[in-house]
């Protein structure tokens, strides 16, 4: 069996909870993917300038599947970004707007965008995944490619809203959840396993030779389309029962142990 592509989401998958993965192991592994020919792709539905910095010495040779597969870039090169149409962005902004309890994030190319008025919290949390994060007064008249738009909101209203907003946007918007408290709007169709399937394509990669990572629902998609989809230990039992294998806790390193049996072609990679 040969891999020939690797793809880690990053929260709760490729980083622990401390928002950390170790350097020194990875970098050893790292080199070896590149001996053996197989391509390291990270997917997430973070900025792709929040990524990035997780991979300084390395950024300009791998490949990135950006805010949920809204943006695509390989080895320093733009080659996919989705785009809501004017009339969709308004239509969805019109709509959070009456929601008391939801806090926004517009997702744009250049930058995110989220509203002076919320509470500093909510701002400071959202800096850590917005490395460009601009804080306006309002969503109105802003000039960028605008990929999805981000939510945070209370975990008991997370599933409630889920539905809510899924009736509400059925066509122009898919909601995913993608951590504790959060949901992205994603466009129809545009998600990671559309990006995988981008850069496969590019390759000449077969879903059989791809490994992916994942522990929640914005990860379904590409951990049922790679032939070796793994849901981390940390994942929901729903997440788990979708992916076909299981890695160990992100707290203990659950990705770089298999990528060890990947390199070493062990079971189930033999």
């Amino acid at each position: 069996m040969s891999i020939k592509l690797i793809a880690v989401d990053m929260d709760g998958t490729f980083l622990d909870d401390g928002k950390n993965y170790n350097r020194e192991r990875f970098a050893a592994q790292y080199q070896q993917m590149k001996e053996q020919g197989i391509r390291f792709v990270v997917a997430s539905g973070n900025q792709y300038f929040q990524l990035i910095s997780f991979f300084p010495d390395i950024a300009h040779e791998i490949s990135f599947v950006a805010d949920n597969g809204g943006w695509v870039v390989s080895e320093g090169e733009d080659l996919f970004n989705g785009e809501l149409t004017k009339q969709e962005f308004n239509t969805l902004v019109d709509h959070l707007l009456t929601l008391p309890h939801v806090e926004i994030i517009a997702c744009g190319k250049r930058n995110g965008y989220t509203l002076n008025g919320y509470d500093d919290d909510f701002k400071q949390m959202a800096a850590k995944y917005y490395h460009r994060l601009e804080h306006v007064d309002s969503f109105s008249n802003l000039d960028d490619v605008f990929f999805k738009f981000a939510l945070n909101l209370p975990d008991n209203l997370l599933d409630e809203t889920m539905d809510a907003l899924s009736a509400e946007f059925d066509g122009i918007v898919v909601p995913v959840t993608s951590g504790h408290g959060s949901i992205d709007l994603i466009i129809p169709g545009i998600h990671k396993a559309n990006g995988l399937r981008i850069l496969q394509d590019k390759w000449g990669i077969k879903d059989s030779e791809v490994v992916t990572f994942g522990d929640g629902g914005n990860d379904i998609e590409m951990l049922t389309q790679a032939g070796f989809g793994f849901a981390m230990a940390n994942a929901p039992d729903k997440i788990k029962r979708i992916a076909r294998f299981q890695a160990g806790n992100c707290n203990q390193q659950g990705v770089l142990d298999v990528i060890d049996k990947v390199l070493k072609k062990e079971a189930p990679f033999n």
